[in-house]
Protein backbone atom coordinates (compact mmCIF):
# COMPACT_ATOMS: atom_id res chain seq x y z
CA UNK A 1 0.00 0.00 0.00
CA UNK A 2 1.61 3.41 -0.87
CA UNK A 3 1.84 5.93 2.18
CA UNK A 4 -0.31 8.18 1.15
CA UNK A 5 -2.92 6.75 -0.03
CA UNK A 6 -5.28 10.00 0.19
CA UNK A 7 -3.56 11.74 -2.62
CA UNK A 8 -6.44 10.24 -4.87
CA UNK A 9 -9.26 11.86 -3.32
CA UNK A 10 -7.48 15.40 -3.23
CA UNK A 11 -8.30 18.15 -5.17
CA UNK A 12 -5.90 19.65 -7.33
CA UNK A 13 -6.33 22.87 -5.70
CA UNK A 14 -5.32 21.35 -1.87
CA UNK A 15 -1.56 20.94 -1.28
CA UNK A 16 -0.24 17.73 -1.35
CA UNK A 17 3.19 18.97 0.15
CA UNK A 18 3.28 22.03 1.76
CA UNK A 19 6.13 24.43 2.35
CA UNK A 20 6.43 25.40 5.87
CA UNK A 21 8.54 29.12 6.50
CA UNK A 22 11.39 29.64 8.65
CA UNK A 23 9.19 31.92 10.88
CA UNK A 24 7.52 31.70 14.35
CA UNK A 25 3.30 32.01 15.71
CA UNK A 26 4.29 35.28 17.19
CA UNK A 27 5.62 36.35 13.70
CA UNK A 28 2.34 35.63 11.96
CA UNK A 29 0.53 37.43 14.86
CA UNK A 30 2.63 40.31 13.79
CA UNK A 31 2.06 39.81 10.06
CA UNK A 32 -1.70 39.60 11.02
CA UNK A 33 -1.95 42.74 13.08
CA UNK A 34 0.07 44.73 9.99
CA UNK A 35 -2.81 43.64 7.37
CA UNK A 36 -5.86 43.74 9.61
CA UNK A 37 -4.82 46.02 12.34
CA UNK A 38 -8.47 46.96 13.45
CA UNK A 39 -10.07 43.25 12.67
CA UNK A 40 -11.45 41.92 16.30
CA UNK A 41 -8.97 39.59 17.31
CA UNK A 42 -10.64 38.51 20.75
CA UNK A 43 -14.04 38.50 21.95
CA UNK A 44 -13.87 38.07 25.99
CA UNK A 45 -17.60 38.50 27.02
CA UNK A 46 -17.86 42.57 26.90
CA UNK A 47 -13.89 43.11 26.43
CA UNK A 48 -13.05 42.86 22.82
CA UNK A 49 -9.07 43.44 21.70
CA UNK A 50 -8.42 44.17 18.21
CA UNK A 51 -5.41 42.61 16.45
CA UNK A 52 -3.05 45.68 16.97
CA UNK A 53 -3.54 45.71 20.36
CA UNK A 54 -2.93 42.48 20.99
CA UNK A 55 0.42 42.40 18.91
CA UNK A 56 1.17 45.84 21.10
CA UNK A 57 -0.06 43.81 24.54
CA UNK A 58 2.41 41.09 23.04
CA UNK A 59 5.48 43.31 22.73
CA UNK A 60 4.75 44.18 26.39
CA UNK A 61 4.65 40.72 28.10
CA UNK A 62 7.84 40.07 25.81
CA UNK A 63 9.65 42.65 26.66
CA UNK A 64 8.88 42.53 30.24
CA UNK A 65 9.85 39.14 30.37
CA UNK A 66 13.50 39.93 29.07
CA UNK A 67 13.59 42.50 31.35
CA UNK A 68 13.12 40.23 34.40
CA UNK A 69 15.94 37.70 32.81
CA UNK A 70 13.83 35.39 30.50
CA UNK A 71 16.01 34.28 28.06
CA UNK A 72 16.35 31.74 25.08
CA UNK A 73 15.44 28.23 26.05
CA UNK A 74 13.98 29.21 29.38
CA UNK A 75 10.84 27.24 30.22
CA UNK A 76 7.50 29.55 31.45
CA UNK A 77 4.40 28.20 32.69
CA UNK A 78 1.43 28.88 32.09
CA UNK A 79 -1.51 27.74 33.87
CA UNK A 80 -5.29 29.66 33.04
CA UNK A 81 -8.12 29.01 31.78
CA UNK A 82 -9.07 30.59 27.98
CA UNK A 83 -8.54 34.17 28.12
CA UNK A 84 -7.01 37.22 26.63
CA UNK A 85 -3.64 36.94 29.27
CA UNK A 86 -3.26 33.18 27.69
CA UNK A 87 -2.89 34.36 24.26
CA UNK A 88 -1.01 37.27 25.38
CA UNK A 89 1.30 35.03 27.22
CA UNK A 90 1.62 32.41 25.06
CA UNK A 91 2.75 34.58 22.35
CA UNK A 92 5.00 36.80 24.44
CA UNK A 93 7.18 33.79 25.64
CA UNK A 94 7.66 32.58 22.07
CA UNK A 95 8.63 36.20 20.81
CA UNK A 96 11.66 35.91 23.57
CA UNK A 97 12.74 32.70 22.89
CA UNK A 98 11.51 31.29 25.83
CA UNK A 99 9.47 27.77 25.81
CA UNK A 100 5.64 27.89 27.13
CA UNK A 101 5.00 24.85 29.73
CA UNK A 102 1.60 24.02 29.45
CA UNK A 103 -0.34 23.13 32.87
CA UNK A 104 -3.91 21.95 33.28
CA UNK A 105 -5.36 24.19 35.87
CA UNK A 106 -7.11 21.53 36.74
CA UNK A 107 -3.72 19.71 38.25
CA UNK A 108 -3.15 18.87 42.00
CA UNK A 109 -0.27 20.59 44.05
CA UNK A 110 1.63 17.22 43.10
CA UNK A 111 1.36 17.29 39.66
CA UNK A 112 2.12 21.12 39.49
CA UNK A 113 5.45 20.35 41.47
CA UNK A 114 5.97 17.68 38.80
CA UNK A 115 5.43 19.40 35.75
CA UNK A 116 7.74 22.75 37.41
CA UNK A 117 10.55 20.71 38.18
CA UNK A 118 10.58 18.22 35.09
CA UNK A 119 10.50 20.94 33.03
CA UNK A 120 12.93 23.45 35.02
CA UNK A 121 10.35 26.62 34.66
CA UNK A 122 10.94 29.05 37.47
CA UNK A 123 8.49 31.10 36.55
CA UNK A 124 4.24 30.63 35.95
CA UNK A 125 1.45 32.94 34.84
CA UNK A 126 -1.18 31.52 37.14
CA UNK A 127 -5.08 32.69 37.58
CA UNK A 128 -5.76 33.97 41.26
CA UNK A 129 -7.86 31.22 42.29
CA UNK A 130 -5.31 28.64 41.58
CA UNK A 131 -2.85 30.65 43.13
CA UNK A 132 -2.54 28.70 46.50
CA UNK A 133 -1.91 25.44 44.94
CA UNK A 134 1.21 27.42 43.15
CA UNK A 135 2.35 28.62 46.48
CA UNK A 136 1.96 25.10 47.89
CA UNK A 137 4.86 24.11 45.12
CA UNK A 138 6.91 26.62 44.88
CA UNK A 139 9.23 26.12 47.35
CA UNK A 140 9.91 22.51 46.01
CA UNK A 141 9.67 23.22 42.18
CA UNK A 142 12.30 26.34 42.35
CA UNK A 143 9.58 28.64 41.68
CA UNK A 144 11.29 32.42 41.32
CA UNK A 145 8.10 34.64 39.81
CA UNK A 146 4.50 33.99 40.22
CA UNK A 147 2.64 36.47 37.71
CA UNK A 148 -1.19 36.38 38.81
CA UNK A 149 -4.08 36.85 36.24
CA UNK A 150 -7.25 38.08 37.88
CA UNK A 151 -10.70 37.55 35.74
CA UNK A 152 -12.43 39.75 38.01
CA UNK A 153 -11.81 41.80 40.68
CA UNK A 154 -10.69 39.79 44.01
CA UNK A 155 -9.49 40.59 47.66
CA UNK A 156 -7.13 38.25 47.87
CA UNK A 157 -3.40 39.34 48.25
CA UNK A 158 -1.00 38.39 46.20
CA UNK A 159 2.07 40.23 47.44
CA UNK A 160 5.05 40.11 47.05
CA UNK A 161 4.24 38.53 43.58
CA UNK A 162 2.94 40.82 40.54
CA UNK A 163 -0.49 40.54 39.06
CA UNK A 164 -0.42 40.43 35.46
CA UNK A 165 -1.42 43.91 34.74
CA UNK A 166 1.64 45.72 36.61
CA UNK A 167 3.81 42.67 34.86
CA UNK A 168 2.64 44.42 31.54
CA UNK A 169 3.29 47.76 32.58
CA UNK A 170 7.09 46.86 33.80
CA UNK A 171 8.17 46.21 29.99
CA UNK A 172 8.30 49.07 27.02
CA UNK A 173 7.55 46.87 24.34
CA UNK A 174 11.21 47.10 22.82
CA UNK A 175 11.65 42.92 22.41
CA UNK A 176 15.40 42.51 22.03
CA UNK A 177 15.73 40.13 18.93
CA UNK A 178 16.58 36.08 19.38
CA UNK A 179 17.48 33.58 16.80
CA UNK A 180 15.01 30.56 16.67
CA UNK A 181 16.02 27.89 14.36
CA UNK A 182 12.15 26.78 14.12
CA UNK A 183 13.19 23.24 13.08
CA UNK A 184 15.40 22.71 16.20
CA UNK A 185 13.97 24.93 18.97
CA UNK A 186 11.03 24.14 21.29
CA UNK A 187 7.98 25.97 21.41
CA UNK A 188 6.16 24.18 23.61
CA UNK A 189 6.45 21.22 26.21
CA UNK A 190 2.93 19.78 25.87
CA UNK A 191 2.57 17.27 28.99
CA UNK A 192 0.54 13.89 27.96
CA UNK A 193 -2.11 12.44 30.93
CA UNK A 194 0.46 10.28 32.26
CA UNK A 195 -1.95 7.53 31.65
CA UNK A 196 1.24 4.83 31.33
CA UNK A 197 3.05 6.60 34.47
CA UNK A 198 4.76 9.62 35.17
CA UNK A 199 3.55 12.52 32.36
CA UNK A 200 5.87 13.34 29.43
CA UNK A 201 6.75 17.23 27.66
CA UNK A 202 6.19 16.08 24.15
CA UNK A 203 8.57 18.81 23.01
CA UNK A 204 7.09 20.52 20.23
CA UNK A 205 9.14 22.62 18.25
CA UNK A 206 8.44 26.55 16.47
CA UNK A 207 8.11 24.58 12.77
CA UNK A 208 5.34 21.49 14.52
CA UNK A 209 3.03 23.88 15.55
CA UNK A 210 3.28 26.34 12.56
CA UNK A 211 3.09 23.45 10.02
CA UNK A 212 0.10 21.72 11.62
CA UNK A 213 -1.73 25.33 11.89
CA UNK A 214 -0.68 25.59 7.91
CA UNK A 215 -1.80 22.03 7.34
CA UNK A 216 -4.65 23.38 8.80
CA UNK A 217 -5.60 25.59 6.90
CA UNK A 218 -5.06 24.26 3.60
CA UNK A 219 -7.15 21.50 4.19
CA UNK A 220 -10.26 23.75 4.48
CA UNK A 221 -9.06 26.49 2.46
CA UNK A 222 -11.82 26.67 0.58
CA UNK A 223 -14.17 27.07 3.52
CA UNK A 224 -12.68 29.20 5.35
CA UNK A 225 -12.77 33.62 4.24
CA UNK A 226 -9.81 35.16 5.81
CA UNK A 227 -10.21 37.53 8.27
CA UNK A 228 -14.03 37.26 8.31
CA UNK A 229 -14.44 33.89 10.62
CA UNK A 230 -15.42 33.80 14.06
CA UNK A 231 -14.33 31.08 16.60
CA UNK A 232 -16.41 29.78 19.33
CA UNK A 233 -13.26 28.70 21.48
CA UNK A 234 -14.18 27.46 24.63
CA UNK A 235 -11.87 23.99 23.68
CA UNK A 236 -9.08 24.89 26.43
CA UNK A 237 -5.70 26.17 25.27
CA UNK A 238 -3.35 24.07 27.35
CA UNK A 239 -5.05 21.55 25.14
CA UNK A 240 -3.17 20.92 22.07
CA UNK A 241 -6.10 21.03 20.30
CA UNK A 242 -7.42 23.94 21.18
CA UNK A 243 -3.78 25.76 20.77
CA UNK A 244 -3.46 25.06 17.50
CA UNK A 245 -6.94 24.09 15.88
CA UNK A 246 -8.69 27.35 18.29
CA UNK A 247 -5.98 30.31 19.32
CA UNK A 248 -3.03 29.75 16.71
CA UNK A 249 -5.45 28.84 13.51
CA UNK A 250 -7.67 31.50 14.29
CA UNK A 251 -4.66 34.12 14.18
CA UNK A 252 -3.43 32.53 11.32
CA UNK A 253 -6.29 33.60 9.46
CA UNK A 254 -7.59 36.60 11.23
CA UNK A 255 -10.17 35.85 12.93
CA UNK A 256 -12.06 36.27 15.91
CA UNK A 257 -11.91 34.00 18.96
CA UNK A 258 -14.72 34.23 20.93
CA UNK A 259 -13.66 32.89 24.08
CA UNK A 260 -15.40 31.63 27.22
CA UNK A 261 -12.74 29.96 29.97
CA UNK A 262 -15.25 26.79 30.52
CA UNK A 263 -18.06 25.13 29.18
CA UNK A 264 -21.57 25.92 31.15
CA UNK A 265 -24.10 25.13 28.10
CA UNK A 266 -26.42 28.19 29.14
CA UNK A 267 -23.97 29.99 28.73
CA UNK A 268 -22.22 29.22 25.51
CA UNK A 269 -25.92 28.92 24.10
CA UNK A 270 -26.54 32.63 24.80
CA UNK A 271 -22.68 33.28 23.57
CA UNK A 272 -23.67 31.70 20.18
CA UNK A 273 -27.14 33.71 20.18
CA UNK A 274 -24.89 37.27 20.56
CA UNK A 275 -21.66 36.61 18.73
CA UNK A 276 -22.81 34.27 15.96
CA UNK A 277 -19.78 31.92 15.53
CA UNK A 278 -18.96 30.34 12.58
CA UNK A 279 -16.63 27.87 13.16
CA UNK A 280 -16.56 25.89 16.55
CA UNK A 281 -14.18 23.50 17.35
CA UNK A 282 -15.14 20.99 19.96
CA UNK A 283 -15.47 17.06 21.99
CA UNK A 284 -18.39 15.32 21.76
CA UNK A 285 -19.45 15.56 25.24
CA UNK A 286 -19.91 19.57 24.10
CA UNK A 287 -21.74 18.62 21.60
CA UNK A 288 -24.04 16.18 23.33
CA UNK A 289 -25.13 19.00 25.86
CA UNK A 290 -25.90 21.55 23.35
CA UNK A 291 -27.70 18.68 21.37
CA UNK A 292 -29.85 17.85 24.71
CA UNK A 293 -30.93 21.39 25.65
CA UNK A 294 -34.85 21.35 25.36
CA UNK A 295 -34.74 24.95 23.49
CA UNK A 296 -31.22 24.57 21.79
CA UNK A 297 -32.69 25.83 18.13
CA UNK A 298 -34.04 29.24 19.69
CA UNK A 299 -30.56 30.67 20.01
CA UNK A 300 -29.36 31.35 16.44
CA UNK A 301 -27.04 27.81 16.71
CA UNK A 302 -27.67 27.49 12.91
CA UNK A 303 -24.68 30.63 12.25
CA UNK A 304 -22.28 27.70 13.30
CA UNK A 305 -21.61 26.29 9.80
CA UNK A 306 -18.19 24.17 10.33
CA UNK A 307 -17.69 22.04 13.67
CA UNK A 308 -14.04 19.76 13.95
CA UNK A 309 -14.72 17.40 16.59
CA UNK A 310 -11.27 16.18 18.25
CA UNK A 311 -10.19 14.64 21.45
CA UNK A 312 -12.18 11.67 21.75
CA UNK A 313 -14.65 9.67 19.20
CA UNK A 314 -17.60 11.08 17.86
CA UNK A 315 -20.82 8.50 18.27
CA UNK A 316 -22.75 8.32 14.84
CA UNK A 317 -25.99 8.93 16.42
CA UNK A 318 -25.30 12.08 18.27
CA UNK A 319 -23.18 13.33 14.65
CA UNK A 320 -26.74 13.31 12.93
CA UNK A 321 -28.87 14.81 15.66
CA UNK A 322 -26.64 17.65 16.04
CA UNK A 323 -26.70 18.31 12.72
CA UNK A 324 -29.69 17.96 12.30
CA UNK A 325 -30.57 20.59 15.13
CA UNK A 326 -27.64 23.06 14.22
CA UNK A 327 -27.61 22.58 9.42
CA UNK A 328 -23.63 22.44 10.31
CA UNK A 329 -21.66 19.78 9.12
CA UNK A 330 -18.90 17.87 11.96
CA UNK A 331 -15.99 16.66 10.16
CA UNK A 332 -14.48 14.23 12.95
CA UNK A 333 -10.76 14.25 13.34
CA UNK A 334 -8.01 12.58 14.81
CA UNK A 335 -4.59 13.49 16.40
CA UNK A 336 -2.71 13.42 19.31
CA UNK A 337 -0.13 15.49 21.69
CA UNK A 338 2.86 14.41 19.98
CA UNK A 339 1.58 15.39 16.42
CA UNK A 340 0.65 19.22 17.54
CA UNK A 341 -1.73 17.65 17.07
CA UNK A 342 -3.51 17.04 13.89
CA UNK A 343 -3.01 14.00 11.53
CA UNK A 344 -6.27 13.67 10.36
CA UNK A 345 -9.17 14.66 9.70
CA UNK A 346 -12.89 14.06 7.27
CA UNK A 347 -12.29 16.06 3.97
CA UNK A 348 -14.70 18.94 3.29
CA UNK A 349 -13.86 18.74 -0.57
CA UNK A 350 -14.69 15.19 -0.49
CA UNK A 351 -16.55 12.49 1.06
CA UNK A 352 -16.89 12.39 4.81
CA UNK A 353 -17.57 8.70 5.95
CA UNK A 354 -19.23 8.44 9.59
CA UNK A 355 -16.96 6.33 11.67
CA UNK A 356 -13.99 7.41 10.21
CA UNK A 357 -11.44 10.34 10.99
CA UNK A 358 -10.91 10.57 8.05
CA UNK A 359 -7.59 11.00 5.13
CA UNK A 360 -4.39 12.02 6.13
CA UNK A 361 -3.44 16.49 6.40
CA UNK A 362 -0.90 17.74 3.63
CA UNK A 363 2.39 16.35 4.05
CA UNK A 364 1.66 13.47 6.20
CA UNK A 365 1.96 10.38 5.90
CA UNK A 366 1.09 7.16 7.57
CA UNK A 367 0.09 3.29 7.61
CA UNK A 368 -0.82 0.46 9.89
CA UNK A 369 1.20 -2.13 11.15
CA UNK A 370 1.23 -5.23 13.35
CA UNK A 371 0.53 -5.32 16.83
CA UNK A 372 3.38 -8.02 17.69
CA UNK A 373 6.05 -5.98 15.99
CA UNK A 374 5.08 -2.39 14.62
CA UNK A 375 7.39 -3.54 11.28
CA UNK A 376 5.02 -4.94 8.61
CA UNK A 377 2.55 -2.74 7.09
CA UNK A 378 -0.97 -5.08 7.50
CA UNK A 379 -2.92 -5.61 4.77
CA UNK A 380 -6.02 -2.68 3.56
CA UNK A 381 -8.73 -3.16 6.11
CA UNK A 382 -6.64 -5.15 8.78
CA UNK A 383 -6.43 -4.06 12.68
CA UNK A 384 -3.04 -2.78 13.41
CA UNK A 385 -1.39 0.28 14.93
CA UNK A 386 -1.22 3.45 13.54
CA UNK A 387 2.18 4.86 12.80
CA UNK A 388 2.38 8.68 11.07
CA UNK A 389 5.11 10.57 10.04
CA UNK A 390 4.94 14.64 9.03
CA UNK A 391 6.36 17.98 9.87
CA UNK A 392 4.03 18.14 13.05
CA UNK A 393 5.38 14.98 14.62
CA UNK A 394 7.39 16.01 18.01
CA UNK A 395 11.01 16.35 18.49
CA UNK A 396 10.63 14.01 21.37
CA UNK A 397 9.81 13.70 24.90
CA UNK A 398 11.46 16.11 27.44
CA UNK A 399 13.97 14.70 29.36
CA UNK A 400 13.17 11.11 28.73
CA UNK A 401 15.17 9.29 25.75
CA UNK A 402 13.84 5.97 26.71
CA UNK A 403 10.33 6.60 25.95
CA UNK A 404 11.34 9.33 23.06
CA UNK A 405 13.01 5.62 21.40
CA UNK A 406 9.62 3.81 22.08
CA UNK A 407 7.52 5.88 20.42
CA UNK A 408 9.76 7.46 17.32
CA UNK A 409 11.34 5.08 15.30
CA UNK A 410 12.84 5.61 11.85
CA UNK A 411 11.10 9.03 11.85
CA UNK A 412 7.79 7.28 12.23
CA UNK A 413 5.53 8.02 15.66
CA UNK A 414 4.12 5.07 16.74
CA UNK A 415 0.41 6.25 18.19
CA UNK A 416 -0.74 3.09 20.31
CA UNK A 417 -3.80 3.55 18.78
CA UNK A 418 -5.56 0.22 17.03
CA UNK A 419 -6.73 1.19 13.48
CA UNK A 420 -7.44 0.31 10.16
CA UNK A 421 -7.49 1.95 6.92
CA UNK A 422 -9.89 1.62 3.37
CA UNK A 423 -9.07 1.30 0.21
CA UNK A 424 -9.36 4.93 -0.23
CA UNK A 425 -7.06 5.60 2.69
CA UNK A 426 -9.74 6.75 4.89
CA UNK A 427 -8.61 6.07 8.56
CA UNK A 428 -10.81 4.39 11.42
CA UNK A 429 -9.44 4.25 15.09
CA UNK A 430 -10.53 0.89 16.78
CA UNK A 431 -9.39 2.10 20.30
CA UNK A 432 -6.67 2.16 21.96
CA UNK A 433 -4.33 -0.27 22.68
CA UNK A 434 -4.32 -0.40 26.40
CA UNK A 435 -8.17 0.30 26.30
CA UNK A 436 -9.02 -3.02 24.69
CA UNK A 437 -10.32 -5.70 26.50
CA UNK A 438 -9.74 -9.38 26.33
CA UNK A 439 -12.77 -11.56 27.20
CA UNK A 440 -12.50 -15.27 27.63
CA UNK A 441 -9.87 -14.51 24.90
CA UNK A 442 -11.76 -12.28 22.37
CA UNK A 443 -10.32 -8.74 21.79
CA UNK A 444 -13.47 -6.53 22.52
CA UNK A 445 -12.92 -2.75 21.87
CA UNK A 446 -14.73 -0.65 23.19
CA UNK A 447 -15.99 2.07 20.82
CA UNK A 448 -17.48 -1.12 19.34
CA UNK A 449 -19.85 -1.12 22.08
CA UNK A 450 -20.08 2.10 22.79
CA UNK A 451 -21.50 2.91 19.26
CA UNK A 452 -24.40 0.27 19.73
CA UNK A 453 -25.31 1.84 23.50
CA UNK A 454 -25.90 5.16 21.99
CA UNK A 455 -28.37 3.64 19.51
CA UNK A 456 -30.62 2.90 22.40
CA UNK A 457 -32.98 6.39 22.66
CA UNK A 458 -32.54 7.02 26.16
CA UNK A 459 -29.04 7.25 26.38
CA UNK A 460 -26.66 10.58 26.67
CA UNK A 461 -23.50 9.31 27.29
CA UNK A 462 -21.67 5.73 27.64
CA UNK A 463 -18.67 4.45 28.51
CA UNK A 464 -17.38 1.09 28.69
CA UNK A 465 -14.55 -0.57 30.20
CA UNK A 466 -12.88 -4.20 31.13
CA UNK A 467 -12.96 -5.43 34.77
CA UNK A 468 -11.36 -8.35 36.33
CA UNK A 469 -13.51 -11.62 36.13
CA UNK A 470 -12.37 -14.77 37.64
CA UNK A 471 -13.50 -16.81 34.59
CA UNK A 472 -13.87 -14.45 31.27
CA UNK A 473 -9.75 -12.67 32.46
CA UNK A 474 -11.99 -9.43 31.93
CA UNK A 475 -15.61 -9.05 31.09
CA UNK A 476 -17.39 -5.63 29.66
CA UNK A 477 -19.29 -3.27 31.92
CA UNK A 478 -20.95 -0.08 30.71
CA UNK A 479 -21.31 2.82 32.77
CA UNK A 480 -24.63 5.12 31.01
CA UNK A 481 -25.48 8.35 31.71
CA UNK A 482 -29.76 8.51 30.67
CA UNK A 483 -31.38 11.46 29.19
CA UNK A 484 -33.02 13.42 31.46
CA UNK A 485 -36.89 12.13 32.08
CA UNK A 486 -35.68 8.92 30.67
CA UNK A 487 -35.85 5.77 31.91
CA UNK A 488 -33.62 2.13 31.32
CA UNK A 489 -32.76 -0.39 32.92
CA UNK A 490 -29.85 -2.83 32.93
CA UNK A 491 -31.95 -5.85 31.41
CA UNK A 492 -33.29 -3.77 28.76
CA UNK A 493 -29.76 -2.34 27.73
CA UNK A 494 -28.43 -5.39 27.45
CA UNK A 495 -30.85 -6.96 25.69
CA UNK A 496 -29.94 -4.35 23.26
CA UNK A 497 -27.24 -5.05 23.20
CA UNK A 498 -27.24 -8.77 22.27
CA UNK A 499 -29.77 -7.96 19.63
CA UNK A 500 -26.77 -5.67 17.98
CA UNK A 501 -23.43 -7.50 18.65
CA UNK A 502 -21.78 -10.77 19.04
CA UNK A 503 -22.33 -12.25 22.33
CA UNK A 504 -18.80 -12.42 23.68
CA UNK A 505 -19.19 -8.11 23.19
CA UNK A 506 -22.18 -7.78 25.40
CA UNK A 507 -21.83 -5.90 28.77
CA UNK A 508 -22.32 -8.53 31.58
CA UNK A 509 -22.59 -5.32 33.86
CA UNK A 510 -24.34 -1.78 33.46
CA UNK A 511 -24.18 0.79 35.72
CA UNK A 512 -26.50 3.85 35.76
CA UNK A 513 -24.73 7.16 37.08
CA UNK A 514 -26.12 11.34 36.77
CA UNK A 515 -22.54 11.76 35.38
CA UNK A 516 -19.13 10.66 34.25
CA UNK A 517 -16.11 11.60 35.44
CA UNK A 518 -14.37 14.00 32.67
CA UNK A 519 -11.00 16.08 32.19
CA UNK A 520 -12.06 19.94 31.72
CA UNK A 521 -12.07 19.20 28.26
CA UNK A 522 -14.61 16.86 28.23
CA UNK A 523 -12.90 14.08 27.55
CA UNK A 524 -14.37 10.92 29.31
CA UNK A 525 -11.65 9.39 32.30
CA UNK A 526 -11.86 6.27 31.09
CA UNK A 527 -8.99 5.30 33.15
CA UNK A 528 -10.32 6.50 36.26
CA UNK A 529 -13.51 4.43 35.75
CA UNK A 530 -11.48 1.13 35.22
CA UNK A 531 -9.16 1.95 38.10
CA UNK A 532 -12.48 2.68 40.29
CA UNK A 533 -13.24 -0.93 39.37
CA UNK A 534 -10.28 -2.58 39.66
CA UNK A 535 -9.83 -1.13 43.81
CA UNK A 536 -13.17 -2.64 44.18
Amino acid sequence: MKENPWLSVYPESIAKEIDIPEITIPQVLQETAKKYPQNNAITFYTKKINYQELAFAVNLFASSLQINGIQKGDRVAIMLPNCPQYVIAYNGILTCGGIVTQVNPMSAPREIEYILSDSGAQTIIVLDALYPKVREAQQSAHLKNIIVVSLQPSEQDFSPDRTFDAFLKEGNGQVTPVEIQPEHDVAVLQYTGGTTGRSKGAMLTHKNILANVIQTYEFFKHEVEIGKERFLTIIPFFHVFGMTSAMNYAIYTASDSIILPRFEVEEVLNTIKNEQPTTFPGVPTMYVAITNHPKAEEYGIDSIRSCNSGSAPMPLELMREFESKTGSQILEGYGLSEASPTTHCNPPFAERKPGSVGIGFPSTKYKVVDLATGTEEVPIGELGELIIKGPQVMKGYWNMPEETANTLRDGWLYTGDIAKIDEEGYVYIVDRKKDMIIASGYNVYPRDVEEVIYEHPSVQEAVVIGVPDPYRGETVKAIIVLKSGKTATSEEMIAHCKANMSAYKVPTIVEFREALPKTNVGKILRRALREEAAAK
